[in-house]
């Protein structure tokens, strides 16, 4: 693996990149790459963000946000943020591919399932990539701005679960207080990505929480949302976020899993645990991700989905 200063050092030869955000994207992989931009611009690089699909709207709060496109343009470099696998930039991995063939890639992330597939990457796990991205500014020599500070304080208040999680470290609160400091507004970020839903959000979440099932002793507990709920409530996929973590706060709950039906027969999972190695478990599907949380893609019917999911975990908790 480089260091961040090697990966620094090569970036600074760039005059134009790409950055690639995840699909479904997260505060952290549009908190990483939107800091990532700024700080690369100031630095007179030209950088292009990008990511599969339609950004959620909730994330216009952040400056640079609107300016996501689906359309790579040809670049110097190809930059990943938060990608722990090239399968994770959707529709635009083909593009990754071929564009990477004649240019450095980079890859920095923070996931302990990253596949380590670009010319240069950094893996650290921690609470936030945008831990790993202050610091590859910082070794950029790029001083922070209140667009960089929001940007990043913005990753790390949602990949941590509002530092409720157990990887959440000293160094990830000295940089939050770092970013706010720097004039990072915590209250509306949490209130913009996280608190903030509309009518038919907290419909559907109220429809889909009420029908959780509990399996294993009521140690796994399991959600599931038809396509055409979606179509009911009149939302788009990134309106069921939270609803995994909802089912793992109730008490007897050892892990939560949601199942999204994406297209008859196929399901996007996501994992979150309070003990088990859920990475461990989603790779087992293909997937992969953190321990305490990760995701994988599954097809079949529903029932049969859930009782695969079933015999798997089981093998994983203390039964």
């Amino acid at each position: 693996m480089n260091t961040i200063a090697q990966i620094a050092e090569s970036m600074k030869t760039l005059k134009s990149a790409v950055i690639f955000t995840h699909v479904r994207p997260d505060g952290d992989t549009v908190g990483s790459a939107l800091a990532l931009g700024r700080a690369l611009g100031i630095l007179g690089i030209s950088c292009q963000v990008v990511n599969e699909g339609d950004l959620p709207e909730k994330f216009f709060c952040l400056d640079g946000a609107a300016k996501i496109t689906r359309t790579p343009a040809d670049a110097d470099g190809l930059i990943c943020v938060d990608v722990s696998d090239t399968g994770r930039l959707g529709e635009l991995k083909d593009f990754y591919f071929r564009a990477a063939r004649k240019r450095p890639t980079f890859n920095i992330d923070h996931h302990v399932s990253n596949t380590r597939y670009a010319k240069y990457n950094y893996v650290r796990p921690c609470a936030g990539n945008c831990e790993n991205i202050a610091a590859l500014i910082d070794a950029l020599g790029v001083k922070f701005d209140q667009t960089i500070c929001t940007c990043l304080l913005a990753g790390l208040v949602t990949d941590s679960g509002s530092f409720s999680h157990d990887d959440v470290t000293g160094d990830t609160l000295r940089l939050a207080a770092r970013c706010m400091d720097g004039g990072a507004n915590i209250e509306r970020i949490t209130y913009e990505l996280q608190n903030k839903r509309s009518k038919a959000r907290a419909q559907l979440y109220a429809a889909v929480t009420s029908n959780v099932r509990y399996l294993l002793d009521d140690k796994l507990a399991v959600a599931v949302i038809p396509a055409d709920m979606l179509t009911r409530y009149g939302l788009k996929a990134d309106a069921t976020e939270g609803i995994v973590d909802f089912a793992r706060s109730v008490d007897v709950v050892e892990v939560s899993v949601c199942l999204l039906e994406v297209r008859h027969g196929q399901y996007q999972v996501s994992f979150r645990s309070k003990t088990a190695d859920v990475n461990a478990i989603a790779r087992v599907f293909g997937g992969g991700g953190h321990v305490r949380a990760a995701g994988c893609m599954l097809f079949g019917e529903a029932e049969e989905v859930i009782d695969r999911l079933r015999f798997t975990v089981s093998q994983y908790l203390d039964l």
